[in-house]
């Protein structure tokens, strides 16, 4: 075989690779937001992302009670599709206000969570100004902010 052949077949594998550690991550996403769904019936969940071309890629759910505090915050952020969802425990209990007030308590070393956690809060925001949408998580989706 020529060499042209060996990288076009070497090009191919990784494209392979990277197909199934994408595959991976979806379900790991499909199966922590499917957990929240069912471990949490009233409330609001919030998905918000953060696209990074040279800096680390986030997302953040953040579930709120009806009374809008905030019950799970957990933030996935990194490079590889290896990344996994990370609990936050200290802001469970916290009033989303202050949250929305204050999107980068948790450091200005990290723009990314910074903007992935208001794009959530913006995501159960509209959710609550739906005219018929009542609390329960069963009806959200995540969708892009």
């Amino acid at each position: 075989m020529a060499i042209w052949q060996w990288g076009l077949l070497l090009l191919a594998a990784v494209w392979a690779l990277q197909a199934l550690g994408v595959w991976m991550q979806m379900q790991h996403y499909s199966g922590v937001f499917k957990g929240i769904t069912e471990k949490y019936k009233d409330g609001f969940v919030g998905a918000g992302n953060f696209r990074g071309r040279f800096q680390k890629g986030t997302i953040a759910l953040v579930v709120v009670t009806p009374d809008l505090v905030v019950r799970r915050l957990l933030l996935m952020s990194g490079r590889s599709v290896f990344t996994k969802f990370r609990r936050h425990e200290e802001f469970e209990g916290m009033p989303l206000d202050r949250l929305r007030s204050q999107p980068a308590i948790m450091g200005d070393k990290e723009p990314g969570v910074t903007e992935a956690v208001k794009r959530a809060i913006e995501q159960i925001d509209r959710a609550r100004a739906e005219p018929d949408r009542q609390p329960g998580l069963s009806g959200i989706s995540a969708t892009r902010a």
